[in-house]
């Protein structure tokens, strides 16, 4: 049945491997650690866990830059504690999903060792080379800023090698067969070892044509279909979650026009516009942006989020735009990075306000797709803005006001700790707020709760109700003969506002408040007058609690299978 689609309406939780817990003592994170921390993760009402890559690697790129597919790095530990964490994980209801890295190698991998050292190596073709210097070597680096070129010159090959990245990640020829056939190999192997799926780093390029005398990129798109059909072989349920930052127009090349590609896409154009929302308090370009993305099929999902690992890219706004949310959240240069981004966690950037971070929470959590979440951030965890790059918002996660956080009993863990500050590990961990009712984990773990008991948000069609006021947003969900309401205020001033909730016939009448008592009866115009605080959010059913009862076994509005993937 499609209601099987287990990342439809579930909680998606990012996570490192070597910044999570240390249980060997040597100040790097490793699966004995995070066995021991699914408990936590249950109890925060985590349904997937998202891994980082945690492969043998040199480390240049935080792991990146993988120098072998199938195994363990051995800081992290072995197979087989890797076996023992995927058990422990479906012992407890919660699914594992881990980055398939495949668009570059680390220059460590035996691959291009053994293709750099001849032009006769049976691995010579499995990257990219050019005889001398192509002429646009100097454009589309992913790092502007950092990265140089895409080209580097490689003395022992006596050729140029592709690198998207930095130069020590050479490209795959990724339209090469025996390129394409070793990565199906790779998604077979962790699949038989208890993974669910893959978030593909770095989609577009995978599957772009690579090569000196390729001027535009061409998706082969072909492949997206290769990837899922091997997966529905080897394991039916399992998915493919895509790091594509692409226009709308071009979404259902991805997702396949019947749902026969990509399982999930993060939604980075909602994303972007999401953050202009909270800088701006004006909700029509986001508005405008959810229905510019709103087309998928049935079985397709986007995954929505907030921050990530990497910056908070924002290339996709207008210049004015982009201004905006770079005053509001990351003024300072240090703060910025490549020109399009912010590098900071959610908590500083909102200046710490309680208010925001629910109110951003509350937002991510009732947008049309399943949450993801960046690990720390259930804490309102901060940053570090005096490491490098994106590694400012990868320390350590803070478990206690035990030394370095809990995360480590040695005296060198791999990342510093943030001690110092309102985001020190003594005011900032998850022992203190977990005793704390009104703590934020505490809050985040009810939100969460809340999220899945309301599943017509992943699965079913929406309608932005239109106000007078900018700063208002108001989605209604409808699935099943069930509806779902939410209203929030992006300003810092309170707002009184009244609606219809658009629906025909006494189903509107009533809404009930699901997070506490506050309900609402339409007046015999058939609106609902509310008066909202600053940064206030609402969660309503439209109806009543008898929603059960009420609840049909397919979708009854004939017109909801046409516009939306309802199910």
């Amino acid at each position: 049945m499609i209601d099987d689609l287990w990342y439809k309406n579930g909680v998606i939780y990012c996570l490192s491997v070597g910044t999570y817990m240390d249980a060997n003592g040597d100040g790097v994170g490793d699966f004995k650690g995070m066995l021991r921390r699914l408990d936590y993760l249950q109890g925060l009402g985590i349904t997937t866990i998202w891994l980082m890559p945690f492969q043998p690697s040199p480390g240049k790129d935080d792991g990146y830059d993988i120098s072998d597919y199938y195994s363990v790095d051995p800081r992290y530990g072995t197979l087989g504690d890797f076996v023992e964490f995927t058990h422990g994980c479906r012992q407890r209801g919660i699914r594992v999903i881990i980055d398939l890295v495949v668009n570059h190698t680390s220059d460590q991998h035996a691959w291009f060792r053994a293709a750099r050292s001849s032009k006769d190596s049976p691995y010579r073709n499995w990257y990219v080379w050019a005889d001398k210097r192509p002429a646009n070597a100097n454009k589309g680096m992913v790092f502007p800023g950092v990265q140089k070129s895409t080209w580097t010159h490689d003395k022992q090959a006596g050729a140029w090698y592709f690198h998207r990245f930095y130069d020590f990640q050479p490209d795959l020829n990724t339209s090469n067969p025996l390129v394409q056939a070793e990565i199906l190999k790779i998604m077979g192997f962790w699949i038989q070892l208890g993974v669910s799926g893959f978030r593909m780093d770095a989609l577009p390029f995978v599957i772009a044509k690579k090569g000196a005398k390729v001027k535009k990129p061409v998706e082969q798109y072909d492949m997206l279909r290769a990837f899922r059909e091997f997966l529905q072989w080897r394991e039916g349920d399992a998915i493919i979650l895509a790091e594509a930052n692409v226009l709308p127009k071009t979404d259902m090349e991805y997702f396949g026009r019947d749902g026969d590609r990509m399982h999930m896409m993060f939604n980075f154009h909602v994303n972007q516009h999401l953050f202009y929302a909270l800088a701006s308090a004006d909700s029509r370009p986001l508005a405008k942006a959810l229905v510019e993305t709103r087309p998928r099929p049935s079985t397709a999902q986007w995954g929505m989020f907030l921050r990530n690992h990497d910056e908070l890219d924002l290339g996709r706004l207008t210049s004015t735009q982009r201004d905006a949310v770079f005053k509001a959240f990351g003024p300072g240069k240090e703060m910025q990075l490549y020109g399009r981004g912010i590098r900071r966690r959610l908590a500083p950037m909102l200046g710490g306000d309680r208010r925001r971070i629910e109110l951003a929470y509350s937002l991510m959590c009732t947008l049309p797709g399943t949450p993801v979440i960046r690990y720390g951030d259930e804490l309102a965890m901060g940053d570090d803005l005096s490491l490098p790059e994106r590694n400012c918002s990868r320390t350590p996660m803070q478990w206690s006001t035990e030394q370095h956080a809990g995360f480590t009993g040695s005296n060198r863990p791999c990342m510093p700790v943030i001690d110092k500050g309102p985001y020190g590990y003594e005011h900032v961990n998850a022992a203190k707020q977990r005793r704390d009712p009104n703590s934020m984990l505490n809050w985040t773990e009810r939100i969460l709760r809340m999220r899945k008991e309301v599943p017509e948000v992943g699965w079913g069609d929406f309608e932005v109700i239109r106000t007078r006021d900018p700063a208002i947003l108001i989605i209604r969900y409808d699935w099943r003969n069930n509806s779902v309401l939410f209203v929030h205020n992006l300003d810092e001033r309170p707002r009184e506002i009244s609606f219809s909730v658009g629906l025909s016939g006494e189903s509107g009448e009533l809404l009930v408040n699901l997070l506490s008592e506050n309900h609402s009866r339409a007046s015999a115009r058939g609106r609902h007058r509310l008066l909202i605080e600053g940064y206030g959010y609402r969660w309503y059913r439209i109806g009543g609690l008898d929603y059960l009862l009420k609840r049909t076994d397919i979708d009854t509005d004939p017109t909801a299978e046409a516009s939306h993937p309802g199910g």
